[in-house]
C-alpha cells in the first residue's frame, strides 16, 4: 500500500511569502533614496550654475533688497561697473568692513576669533560672507541662514574674481534707508557720482555701513567723524601695504 506523502510545513511557505512582501518595500526605499540623492544633485547644481553666472552677469537684488522696495514703495539704487566707482571708495569699504579681503577665501578666522572673544559685540563677517547673504539668503541670526551662508561663502569665492565681489557688495549694500549700492549713496548724500567721490567722502559712505538706517553719511555724528577718519586711514594702509592688490586694476 502506498504510503501517504506527509503535508509540507506552512512555516516555511510564510517566511518565503514574508521575504518576499520585503523585496518591494526595499526597493521602494531604495528608489526613494536614488530619487532624492537625484533631486540633491540637481538642486546643487543648479545653484553651482547660478553661482557662476553671476560672475559675470548683474546678481538679482536680493530678498531684503526686494522686501524694502514692497515696503517703501520705492527704493533708490543704479548699479554701476567697479571702472565707474572711486577707486578710494572700494579701499575704503574693505578697510571699514573687511580689512584682511585679499587674504583670506571667504572667512576671516583672525576676524572672527576676535568676534567671538568679544561675545559677539562685534561682527566677524567677511565681504563675501555679506554677499551671499545679501544676494541669496535673507537677513536674520538664524542657525540655517549662517550654514547656508557657510556652504556658498566658497562658492562665491570659488567662481568669482576678489574685484567682483567688491563690486557687487557696493551696488547691493543699504547705505541709508531705501538707498542701495554707492552710486545712488553718493548722489544720495553729496550729490556726485560714484566715480567723483573724494577720500573724506568715500569714508563717510564706509562707515555707515554696519548700521545705514541710524547713521549719516552727511550729517555724522562725533562718533562717526572719528570712525570716517579711522577708515580713510585704512584705506590709505592697505594701498600702501598690498592689501588692495587683488581688486585694483
Amino acid at each position: 500500500m502506498a504510503r501517504k506523502a506527509k503535508p509540507k510545513s506552512s512555516t516555511r511557505k510564510r517566511g518565503k511569502g514574508k521575504a518576499a512582501s520585503r523585496r518591494p518595500a526595499r526597493s521602494l526605499l531604495r528608489r526613494a533614496v536614488h530619487n532624492l540623492a537625484r533631486a540633491f544633485l540637481g538642486v546643487v547644481a543648479v545653484v553651482i550654475f547660478v553661482i557662476a553666472l553671476h560672475g559675470f552677469l548683474r546678481p538679482w537684488p536680493g530678498l531684503y533688497m526686494t522686501r524694502e522696495h514692497l515696503r517703501l514703495d520705492e527704493i533708490q539704487r543704479q548699479w554701476v561697473p567697479m571702472d565707474k566707482i572711486a577707486p578710494v571708495m572700494a579701499r575704503s569699504v574693505v578697510a571699514a568692513e573687511d580689512a584682511n579681503f585679499c587674504l583670506h577665501w571667504g572667512v576671516d578666522m583672525t576676524a572672527l576669533r576676535e568676534a567671538i572673544s568679544e561675545g559677539g559685540n562685534r561682527g566677524g563677517s567677511t565681504l563675501t560672507q555679506q554677499v551671499v547673504k545679501n544676494v541669496y539668503l535673507w537677513h536674520g541670526r538664524t542657525y540655517t541662514r549662517k550654514a547656508l551662508e557657510a556652504l556658498l561663502t566658497p562658492l562665491v569665492e570659488l567662481f568669482w574674481s576678489k574685484r567682483r565681489i567688491l563690486e557687487v557688495y557696493m551696488n547691493v549694500a543699504e547705505f541709508d534707508e531705501g538707498v542701495f549700492g554707492v552710486e545712488a549713496a553718493a548722489q544720495h548724500y553729496f550729490g556726485v557720482s560714484a566715480e567723483a567721490l573724494s577720500d573724506q567722502q568715500a569714508a563717510r559712505l564706509a562707515s555707515v555701513l554696519p548700521s545705514p538706517k541710524s547713521r549719516s553719511a552727511s550729517k555724522p555724528t562725533e562718533y562717526l567723524q572719528r570712525r570716517s577718519a579711522a577708515i580713510r586711514d585704512g584705506a590709505a594702509t592697505i594701498d600702501r601695504d598690498g592689501r588692495a592688490a587683488c581688486f585694483q586694476s
